[in-house]
């Protein structure tokens, strides 16, 4: 480890020096998410760029890039909202370059995890992705031996630098480089926009450091935008609410279910649970002896790789109380909302010093100090999203049939392991039932899919709006039923034919009248009247955005049928001016209010077609 304090200078200069110290060799190790130095990588990239003799190799995960939106109803709308819902965020050079062919032949990037579906269709990402669990990518990293690890930091208040975002490898890699496993330069930028929270090994001395970034520039971080939650995310997790145990362990993700899960988790804890569970009229019903409702008064412990806003909401509502080793909450990184970092930063020091940052090495496994995490993680239940299931209970999270990675398997295998490992845990797999593709419905429970990313030997609960299917330990024709029983209706019959010619279901066997319930008019019949939250934690769109997003993925699923939109079309020019002045501002917002070509008329019509369509809750025509 270096002895000195780091040299501070400007990003070109620590460019220059890096390149000169590591020699034309670099192999960095980068964090993932938010944990990347822009500024310091992106100097380093322009200068291996200008010079061919030396090769730069980077090792990451999770590059953060706003959505892009260069043309039709996408740049109409986030063209004018951009900075506001991302932040000013300098996406890295190397993905620019990376995504639009540029990158030079001496820069190479490998990702163990990718921003979901940024990155299809791009050959480079694509043939340098890295399929490891989360666990395994510190292995994945210590065999690649990197001689230069960058890394954002965060300064407490009194000035001590700290990992901040990211503990989750880098801990390691410098508990590694102590023990002189590894010998690594490290650099740093600091940004004071970014909390600094506590937690053993997140404390980073300046020493560690053989460069810091002279005047950082405070980029802003990273925002990640809120999606609505829908009737669909709504009737999951009132579900997964009540399976919940009080004084239990809790994991969550990111995303519009875990927001769910948590806003039905502070219902519930504020007793209002079993009135939203009322009426509910699908026929599989929670697994009695999961069941778990009242309030919280043990409180629950959080192991999570990821910190996320839901946790955070839980924390601050009194439920996350349970303190292992002075902590409420154990993380590995965090990447969220600008609200989010927000309320991160505004915590007094006594709750900050219960959000602990830990390596992922202690949240994702229960090797090393095993008797501690058993006996800490008690009930644990582990929620986790997945894109596909299989009828005989494979879970497929990551990539697509023709092998296209999505994202990446990330921690889920990890937590899911755990599950089966702890006494009295289970893994909680959520997904909607359905989902539309190229304007057509098609099914998320399948007969068979090429890939799994959890196979079907782990199968536990697989939760959709229409019900839970208890999967572990049951024979194949029970679990082709479970998932039978919570697929949409106008899938079940084919599902059930594939199992019967696999003979993995009676040829006799007929789909009981209840449960040919699941539909997504009956789901809307249940849950409309009930007026729960599509923002359960604030947005940051306006009212008229927020208005607009029915709208536009409706409108973006007509794109792919040429009679879907002929027809938002007719109806936007049969609503005539009555339409108009109902959605005028959402006209303005999208600046088709006052149309000058025949394509910006067709485009105006369309939209206000869809406006109409989704505000009776149409779908496409």
């Amino acid at each position: 480890m270096a002895e000195a304090a780091p040299t501070i200078a400007p990003a070109e200069e620590i460019a220059e020096a890096l390149i000169a110290r590591c020699g034309p060799e670099i192999r960095l190790a980068l964090p993932l998410g938010l944990g990347k130095p822009v500024t310091l990588l992106d100097a380093l990239t322009r200068a291996v760029a200008r010079r061919p003799d030396v090769r730069l190799s980077i090792l990451t995960a999770l590059t953060l890039e706003p959505p892009e939106a260069d043309s039709g109803m996408a740049k109409r709308f986030l063209g004018p909202a951009r900075e506001r819902l991302f932040g000013a965020y300098p996406v890295p050079e190397y993905a620019k370059r990376l995504r639009d062919g540029s990158l030079p032949a001496n820069i190479e990037v490998a990702e163990f995890f990718m921003l979901a579906g940024r990155w299809l269709g791009v050959e480079a990402a694509q043939r340098h992705y890295i399929a490891a669990n989360y666990t395994h990518a510190l292995d994945v990293v210590r065999r690649w031996r990197p001689n230069l690890v960058l890394q954002l930091l965060g300064q407490d208040a009194e000035g001590r630098l700290t990992l901040s975002c990211n503990t989750d490898i880098t801990a390691d890699l410098l508990r590694d480089r102590q023990a002189a496993r590894l010998d690594f330069l490290m650099a740093g930028e600091t940004n004071s926009r970014l909390p600094a929270l506590p937690g053993p090994g997140a404390s980073l001395p300046r020493e560690a450091l053989a460069f810091l970034l002279q005047d950082p520039p405070d980029f802003d971080l990273f925002s990640v935008v809120k999606r609505p939650v829908g009737a669909v995310e709504h009737a999951i997790a009132l579900q997964v609410a009540g399976m919940i145990h009080d004084g239990g362990t809790l994991q969550i993700g990111i995303g519009a279910i875990g927001d769910a899960v948590a806003h039905a988790l502070i219902a519930r804890h504020e007793g209002r649970l079993a009135a939203l569970q009322q009426d509910r009229p699908f026929a599989a019903p929670l697994p009695r002896d999961l069941v778990s409702d009242g309030p919280f008064r043990q409180g629950l412990y959080c192991a999570t790789e990821m910190l996320v806003d839901g946790l955070l909401h839980l924390f601050e509502a009194g439920i996350i109380t349970r303190e292992v080793e002075g902590a409420a909450i154990h993380a590995g990184f965090f990447v969220d909302c600008r609200n989010f970092y927000e309320r991160l930063h505004a915590l007094p020091p006594e709750q900050r010093a219960r959000i602990q940052m830990v390596p992922v090495s202690f949240t994702n496994q229960l090797y090393g100090d095993e008797a501690a995490k058993r006996a800490a993680r008690r009930d644990a239940r582990f929620v986790n999203s997945a894109m596909k299931a299989t009828l005989l209970g494979g879970i497929v999270s990551d990539a697509t049939a023709g092998g296209q990675e999505v994202s990446g398997i990330g921690g889920q295998f990890n937590f899911i392991e755990q599950a089966f490992a702890l006494e009295g845990a289970r893994a909680i797999i959520t997904l909607p039932a359905t989902r539309r593709s190229k304007g057509e419905l098609h099914s998320n429970i399948l007969w068979e899919h090429p890939h799994e990313s959890v196979p079907r030997a782990y199968r536990d609960l697989v939760v959709t709006e229409y019900g839970v299917a208890d999967l572990r330990g049951k024979r194949d024709e029970d679990v082709v039923k479970a998932m039978l029983r919570i697929a949409d209706s106008r899938f079940q019959p084919g599902l059930m034919a594939e199992a019967q010619k696999a003979e993995k279901l009676a040829r006799d066997f007929t789909l009981p009248p209840e449960w040919r319930r699941n539909t997504s008019e009956v789901l809307d019949g249940w849950l409309r009247p009930k007026a729960l939250p599509d923002f359960p934690f604030g947005t940051d769109f306006t009212p008229v955005e927020q208005r607009l997003l029915p709208a536009l993925d409706l409108l973006s699923q007509a794109q792919a049928d040429k009679r879907a939109l002929a027809g938002l079309i007719w109806q936007g020019i049969r609503g005539g001016a009555g339409a108009r002045a109902r959605h005028v501002a959402a006209m303005q917002r999208m600046d088709l209010d006052e149309a000058a070509t025949l394509g910006e008329r067709l485009e105006g019509w369309a939209l206000l077609g869809a406006l109409e369509a989704s505000e009776r809750g149409q779908a496409a025509p």
